[in-house]
């Protein structure tokens, strides 16, 4: 059993003998299952008060760099501050960065600007490019750890990625695209903010995929590189609809679906199935005005405070989460979470 205490403090934290804990620890015969619970139960308690010590009037600035529509950095901004009293007496201090885009260049002067003031740690959300990796890994070089949240981007050193396994996201949006389709429907509107946020292309990818095995005759019509922006978006949407008739299904995996279905319906179209991510504002609306068949949701409380405990982790603070995937919920117009 591993463990960073001496056997009398486990002991006197147990209320058994040092023998005992000593039998226990080196996994010897003779000790019974509630014994052996005792001083797995003791080592616990210990380690959640060394945390505490450790965390007792301690400041950790956290950098929050995102590249996001307003509506969903809003999100992000509410679901951070909701949790924050759940870590004390550690004291987490955000500092929020957010933009609908960033350039490569403004991207290197966020990071500049990090480096300059000093940071515990940064959560970001931001396309894979190259100039992404390359400031990430000032950052690491600096000893300042990164959790990528929402997008992953996985060729680089970071510590950990909170979030979505995006492409369960996009196999399940296949299935259930599939189940809620008609025989003879043949053609589906998919679209992405950018290709580049790898959350959102790894959705795309596993949705494409799954969908040609399910129903492999159905044509896909991509309209992404919008942003998530309205008009954006709906100017993407408008260029591809040129010739097409109908459109029986939408999986819109970077938002701006108000702007979709304007768009969809500038063309006379109506599509049967719209499945899109995330509880926002204009999600919520369009969900209540049954415009959209299903949401995939996930808790974004949930994310941000895995986030922050692989942060303190790192910095001696706690245990770092086991897991940092976030669960899949489908959200219908009749189960709208009371608490968004």
């Amino acid at each position: 059993m591993t463990h960073r205490f001496p056997v009398k403090e486990i002991a006197v934290q147990s209320g058994l003998s040092t023998a005992t804990v000593d039998r226990v620890l080196n996994n010897r015969a003779h000790v019974s299952p509630q014994t052996r619970r005792r001083v797995q139960d003791a080592i616990a308690e210990l380690t959640r008060q060394e945390s505490q010590l450790a965390a007792r009037g301690r400041r950790f600035f956290i950098d929050l760099v995102a590249e996001a529509p307003v509506r969903f950095t809003r999100q992000i901004q509410q679901a951070t501050e909701a949790v924050l009293a759940e870590f004390r007496p550690a004291a987490l201090r955000p500092r929020f960065t957010f933009a609908e885009t960033m350039s490569a260049e403004e991207t290197g002067a966020i990071v500049e600007r990090i480096l300059r003031r000093g940071s515990q740690g940064v959560c970001l959300k931001a396309r894979n490019t190259v100039e992404t990796r390359r400031a990430v890994r000032q950052l690491e070089d600096k000893g300042i750890p990164v959790v990528t949240i929402f997008t992953d981007i996985p060729d680089i050193d970071r510590l950990a990625y909170v979030g979505l396994n995006n492409e369960k996201a996009g196999r399940t949006a296949a299935y259930l695209m599939q189940k809620l389709l008609k025989e003879d429907d043949r053609t589906l509107l998919t679209t992405l903010s950018q290709h580049s946020f790898q959350g959102e292309e790894d959705r795309f990818r596993a949705f494409r995929s799954e969908l040609r095995r399910l129903r492999p005759e159905l044509e896909l019509i991509d309209a992404s590189g919008g942003g998530g922006l309205s008009p954006a978006t709906a100017l993407g949407v408008r260029d591809k609809l040129h010739g097409v008739k109908a459109i029986s299904g939408v999986y819109s995996m970077g938002g701006g679906n108000l702007a979709i279905l304007r768009a969809l319906d500038a063309a006379g179209i109506e599509p049967g199935v719209f499945i899109a991510h995330d509880l926002d504002e204009d999600n919520l609306e369009l969900l209540r005005a049954e415009k959209l068949s299903l949401v995939l949701y996930h808790d974004l409380r949930a994310d941000m405070r895995l986030a922050f405990r692989h942060l303190l982790a790192f910095h001696g603070v706690g245990e770092p989460p086991r897991a940092s995937e976030s669960d899949i919920q489908v959200v219908t117009p009749l189960n709208i979470p009371g608490d968004i």
